[in-house]
């Protein structure tokens, strides 16, 4: 094995930019990368390290021994240590011993750059370079439509541990998955799927959140080459795909980013900046140059190496507010006294502006459960520039709501139309995301009250509701087909429960609600606009019935709406429409196909009595714990 060799991949602009936190592509530099030096094949290993005295890789090719390959530290101040090591290639394992001048203290450390891992509980980095041939062309040349805010939206949010398992113990592959995963999601029609973490990560239970390999797809389910196969399925098929990203918080593992170099390096080193209470992990100091460049990096990275279409980020409230989950001594107002963290709002604000920048046809989209004012609203007009922002508020008011009793509901019609004051003042996305359905929380059928045929045709409700709810939508796994019980992060989803009639109804509905939502532009073309919604009537609080339109581009794709949230059903329910002429059932939630009772409309015609304040009205049946959609 031969020594070091001094190269390098840095150019002095590189290291400017760095230096700067504008270089975006850091990627390209550091971490591992198997090439040819005066050729000799190797691989040049690059790391930062400004606190070092000495950083040594060690792995599977010298034994483990430091000092056999000591990297070269830079002259100009960068902090990078670096050198070219001969006849180490693809699938070398490794890991860099840091010597720091703090305490004289030795790290053993996980390259951050790494594009592979060791699977886990194993914790080294892995040598990585592909050839992947993508065969997605038609998909990227068309995307930036499809992905547009103004197109439907329908989003499978799932952990790919516990989708399907084989023999109810071992994991779906990448590989599996392109085949059984794709052809589900095509057949549900959804839009999009979005990827709870696939970022590697060493703990199960911590669902990928605390991530430890930020540039390496978890080897959990195979190897980079085949997230990418995935990936690239997925849009061969018309399917979008979001992946989860956290940039909020990153655990203390020895082998991770904490105290990398033995000084405080990715980490804030105020632990009233720097430490999460909740979560006992460590926060980026989004104010350090080299660490914004790093995470800004990262978002890149996926979004050009793995083609994907959008970045879901996590904890957006936790990186915004000083305060958050602290109690008063707990933390330090900014300088103007206020609780807002500016180099987070400041480091959010640049992400959003090079994503959108250097990539057509993508999303981000903030969860972020607070007020703060302009989440989704164009940097250059003070918002934060994301894409969307999932709708808490909404999420957690319809779900308060249906767990009341039916016959109490009349009681609390303001908490199923509140959301309307305020629906448009971001591009929301409406979510029932895996925190719905776990900690006790019950799956989505089970927060529903009554009988059996009661919660069946609640849940179809809230189903319908979403969908006709302006805003686009998010379904956690599972809840399309009735899942009965709560989420287990351990355990496959119940796909036996599709043999009783209820669940397959329930599964045949969302293929339906999928088509309804891509076929009726009335239902996307206005999803963030007051012009594409309007009550009919908010005010029936004693029957609990609810009825509205939404609107497209062109008048005659209108979309009428009644919900009715009891079991009581509603014959002969007058509502006013804006024209005349015939009106079409185009979806009922009380269908027998559905589970439903069959309660059901023929096409029915506009009389001239005027109503609800409308020249025309027409008289409709509202099934029990239903809706229904006319055009």
């Amino acid at each position: 094995m031969g020594k070091v060799i001094p190269h390098s991949l840095f150019s002095e602009f590189d290291i400017n930019l760095f230096k700067a936190g504008k270089h975006y592509r850091l990627y390209d530099k550091l971490g591992s990368h198997p090439i040819e030096v005066n050729g000799e094949k190797g691989t040049y290993f690059a790391v930062w390290a400004p606190t070092a005295k000495s950083v040594s890789v060690v792995g599977d090719f010298n034994y483990w021994l430091e000092g056999d390959h000591k990297l070269n530290v830079r002259w100009d101040g960068s902090g990078i240590w670096e050198g070219f090591v001969p006849n180490v290639g693809q699938g070398a394992v490794y890991k860099y011993k840091i010597h720091s001048h703090n305490y004289d203290m030795k790290t053993e450390k996980a390259d951050p750059f790494a594009r592979s891992c060791e699977h886990p509980p194993k914790t080294a980095s892995v040598v990585w370079e592909d050839d992947y041939k993508w065969k997605d062309s038609a998909w990227m040349g068309y995307r930036e439509d499809k992905n547009g805010l103004d197109r439907p939206y329908a989003v499978y949010e799932v952990h790919l541990g516990s989708w399907k398992k084989k023999n109810d113990k071992e994991f779906l592959t990448y590989t599996e998955m392109a085949d059984e995963l794709v052809a589900y999601v095509k057949e549900m029609g959804f839009t999009h799927v979005e990827f709870m973490p696939i970022m590697e990560f060493p703990y199960d239970p911590s669902w990928g959140y605390q991530l430890t390999g930020y540039f390496a797809p978890t080897s959990r389910f195979g190897s980079p080459a085949e997230f990418k196969l995935l990936v690239d399925k997925m849009h061969q098929n018309d399917i979008g795909v979001i992946l989860d990203w956290v940039p909020s918080h990153f655990p203390e593992d020895a082998h991770g980013l904490g105290f990398f170099d033995g000084s405080h390096l990715y980490e804030h080193p105020d632990r009233k900046k720097g430490y999460h209470q909740d979560w006992k992990s460590l926060i980026f100091n989004y104010g350090r140059n080299e660490v914004k460049a790093f995470l800004i990096s990262n978002a890149l990275y996926w979004l050009d190496q793995y083609h994907v279409d959008g970045l879901r980020v996590d904890a957006v409230a936790s990186m915004l507010y000083l305060d958050y989950s602290r109690e008063d001594g707990e933390w330090e107002p900014n300088m103007y006294g206020g609780n807002e963290n500016l180099d987070a709002i400041a480091f959010i604000k640049e992400l959003n502006e090079e994503v959108y920048k250097s990539f057509k046809g993508v999303q981000t989209i903030a969860e972020e459960s607070t007020a703060f004012p302009g989440v989704s609203k164009p940097i250059n007009l003070g918002g934060l520039g994301f894409g969307m922002k999932w709708m808490m508020g909404w999420m957690h008011d319809t779900l308060t709501y249906f767990k009341n009793e039916p016959i109490y509901r009349k009681h609390h019609q303001n908490d199923i139309t509140f959301s309307m004051t305020y629906a448009f003042t971001e591009n929301f996305m409406l979510p029932f995301s895996h925190d719905e359905v776990v900690y006790g929380k019950q799956s989505l059928l089970y927060r529903m009250p009554g009988d059996e045929w009661q919660r069946f045709a609640n849940l179809r409700l809230l189903l319908g509701y979403m969908y006709t709810h302006p805003g686009t939508k998010l379904l956690f796994m599972g809840a399309e087909f009735g899942q009965s019980s709560e989420w287990d992060f351990e355990t496959s989803l119940d796909w036996h429960l599709l043999q009783y009639k209820v669940h397959s109804g329930v599964q045949q509905m969302v293929k339906d609600l999928n088509a309804i939502y891509k076929s009726y532009p009335a239902l996307y073309e206005k999803q963030f606009s007051p012009e594409g919604f309007q009550w009919i009537d908010y005010g029936d609080h004693e029957h609990s019935v609810l009825t509205y339109t939404r609107k497209g581009h062109d008048k005659k794709n209108d979309l009428f709406i009644a919900c009715n949230f009891t079991p009581v059903p509603r014959e002969n329910y007058h509502i006013g429409v804006p024209k005349s002429g015939k009106f079409k059932e185009v979806f009922n939630s009380d269908d027998e196909k559905y589970g439903g009772s069959g309660m059901l409309n023929t096409t029915i015609k506009a009389s001239n009595t005027p109503w609800n304040g409308q020249e025309k009205s027409v008289r409709i049946n509202i099934p029990p714990l239903g809706i229904v959609i006319f055009q």
